[in-house]
């Protein structure tokens, strides 16, 4: 990325006083073309450096440029190693190096104060590595393919326009530009099977927010729904409902009032609720959990 490579310049040049076109050149793996570039942007934002041909000349910083770390203040050198110590965890390329350079910079340790891991408890390392993947073709503007099951169950293939990864409620989400359905998508990162980067690049199409759109395109198909759960029941209603949403009974139990979008999945999530389940509204909602529990049963007894 040019920008750390602007950075590393003059870190190596505060570090070495001078170094020639050629070996920064090396270094970077670019042309040295690329290098005197690169001298003229930082010398046109204000950096004082140069360079000098002949015996013993290359590119240099004016004696005694010193980086003045003063003209953050405390609080905005915390804010910018925290920034790089998350980009450490989600494993961005170059920025374990760069974090080192800039605590170093700035005489300040870094506290490892976030672990990130973006896999189900339990994953195996091909789910560990779907996150970098998914990174790595947004940065590069690769469309991606893969395998998508939605909420109805019905499975489709999607070559997709990666533009941004998403979490919200407890999971993950890509939002990007379908090329199948010629528009906007967000999707569930735990239902992409098979996720492929091809060799096809795109240039990023101007999108709506993505996680507002999506909330806007749910609420439209969603219905209000009353949940009594029992108080064992705790840990699930803090962990998946916000508090406005939650009412705590005398008796121990919670009820909940929400809106859900209506589809397959509705049944399959309050189900998961089990015998925590005590009481749902409305009433034709309540009739045909009360008939899929008749058939599971029948199910369970015929097997």
């Amino acid at each position: 990325m040019t920008i750390n490579r602007y950075f590393e310049i003059i870190y190596i040049l505060l570090d070495r006083k001078i170094v020639t076109a050629k070996e920064l050149a090396e270094h970077f793996e670019v042309s040295t073309r690329t290098i005197y570039r690169d001298v003229d942007v930082l010398s046109g934002a204000g950096i004082p450096i140069y360079a000098s041909k002949g015996k013993g000349g290359g590119i240099a910083l004016l004696e005694g440029y010193s980086f003045n770390a003063s003209l953050l203040t405390s609080n905005e050198q915390d804010d910018i190693l925290i920034g790089l110590q998350t980009l450490v965890v989600t494993e961005f390329p170059n920025s374990d190096h760069i974090l080192k350079k800039v605590a170093r910079l700035f005489k300040k340790e870094t506290t490892n104060w976030i672990d990130v891991d973006f896999s189900p408890w339990g994953s195996g390392q091909k789910n560990k590595q779907l996150f970098a993947l998914l990174r790595d073709a947004i940065v590069n503007q690769l469309v991606i393919h893969f395998s998508y099951y939605n909420s109805e169950g019905e499975k489709s293939e999607r070559d997709v326009e990666p533009l941004q990864l998403l979490f919200k409620q407890n999971a993950w989400y890509l939002s990007g530009y379908c090329l199948y359905k010629n528009d906007f998508r967000v999707f569930k990162i735990s239902r992409m099977l098979e996720v492929t980067v091809t060799n096809q690049t795109f240039n990023p199409k101007s999108s709506p927010i993505a996680i507002e759109n999506t909330e806007r395109q749910i609420a439209q198909s969603s219905v209000s729904i009353t949940l009594r759960i029992a108080s064992k029941g705790a840990y699930r209603v803090y962990d998946e409902f916000d508090d406005h949403m939650i009412t705590k009974n005398k008796d121990g139990s919670y009820t909940v009032n929400a809106q859900f979008p209506i589809g397959p999945w509705l049944d399959s999530y309050l189900l998961s609720f089990g015998t925590l389940l005590e009481e749902i509204h409305p009433a034709d909602l309540r009739a045909r959990m009360v008939a899929q529990l008749d058939e599971l049963k029948s199910n369970l007894i015929d097997s």
